[in-house]
């Protein structure tokens, strides 16, 4: 059994019946939702149930805005924010560097300062971890949230499927902190793991965000009082919720989406999408094909906001190196392609000509 197989704690229904996936009822999932969120059980529920704590806690500010300081340009405000700021950043910060090392910072202070650009809304570990397991076994049992177990299996993923397992020797767990180290987050002691369940102690987690949150409420309120802190951290709820949507979508909703001359990855459903690419240059099916690079955004129409942002911080000297895999792309998938259609195209030309 391969490392990345053991590092997740299964949930209780498991993942296969036989050598198939086992798809949960909804009731199974809720209830797999609402134990794993009970921290009066065990305290080792701490990190989803403060993962869906802050995300309600955000709510709070959303229905402020819509009851008290509501505006049309408000609102868009908060829109751009949420869907440009919080998924273009998550998209450079979880994604192309806590997950993937895609590029890497010169100093501490950079990685800091790109670190908390946004309003801290999902924890390293709820993210890391369990996203290298779905690389390692995409759309397989064990997937944490494998396309095939539906919306529901997706959307609650981050608590039934994705907490790190609550079994690993004192070996396994020195190496599974090996996907943290380089991300910032304070890293348990194997002592501290067995009593809290996971890399990131709760004080030093609560503390980044009330420290983040508390900074940019008052960055907010500088610029424009409580109407425009309350937009951006209320949208910033939406957000929140639609990320969790994510993987279903940019999976295809387990449907075979992909097209010829787009999504040229075809070891699983993975597709580039338009919104999410030009909105938090999340071109999935590029991203699946090159998972470690620090762009996505490889043809002329796919804008990559992330891969501007890491060029311009390297250019000022925040980012010290980084991969790039466009002209891998083009070389080995992109231009064979044209190749092949040129060809097909001069088959009826050549037909034509000799009858």
């Amino acid at each position: 059994m391969a490392f990345l197989d053991q590092v997740l704690e299964p949930p209780s229904y498991g993942y296969t019946r036989g050598d198939a996936l086992y798809v949960p009822s909804k009731a199974e999932l809720v209830r797999e939702f609402a134990s794993r969120l009970n921290v009066f059980t065990t305290a080792k529920n701490w990190l989803p149930a403060w993962s869906w704590f802050t995300t309600s806690l955000l709510a709070i500010p959303l229905v402020v805005f819509f009851t008290q300081y509501f505006s049309w340009p408000l609102l868009l405000v908060g829109f751009v924010y949420s869907m440009v700021g919080l998924g273009s950043h998550g998209t450079v910060w979880l994604h192309r560097y806590a997950t993937h090392r895609g590029f890497t910072f010169t100093n501490a202070f950079s990685r800091f300062i790109v670190r908390n650009l946004v309003i801290k809304v999902v924890t390293e570990e709820a993210y890391v971890v369990s996203h290298h397991v779905h690389h390692h076994i995409s759309e397989q049992p064990g997937d944490p949230y494998n396309v095939h177990g539906g919306f529901l299996y997706c959307f609650l993923a981050d608590v039934n499927h994705q907490l790190l397992s609550r079994t690993l020797d004192a070996k396994q767990y020195q190496r599974v902190t090996q996907l943290m180290t380089h991300t910032g987050v304070r890293i348990n002691s194997y002592a501290q793991y067995q009593r809290w369940g996971s890399i990131c102690h709760p004080l030093a987690t609560v503390g980044h965000f009330a420290l983040n949150w508390a900074f940019w409420y008052a960055v907010f309120f500088a610029i424009g009082g409580h109407a425009l802190a309350t937009a951006i951290f209320g949208a910033s709820a939406v957000w929140a919720i639609g990320i969790r949507t994510y993987n279903y979508d940019g999976h295809g909703q387990g449907v075979d989406k992909r097209v010829d001359g787009i999504d040229f990855n075809r070891e699983d459903l993975s597709i580039n999408q338009t919104w999410p690419g030009y909105v938090a240059g999340e071109w999935h099916n590029n991203h699946h094909l090159y998972p470690n690079g620090a762009r996505s955004g490889f043809l002329p129409y796919q804008l990559d906001l992330p891969w501007l942002f890491i060029r311009s911080v390297a250019a000022i000297g925040g980012i010290s190196s980084y991969r790039d895999h466009k002209g891998q792309f083009l070389r080995d998938h992109y231009e064979p392609w044209l190749a092949r259609k040129k060809a097909e195209a001069d088959v009826p030309d050549k037909q034509r000509q000799t009858g």
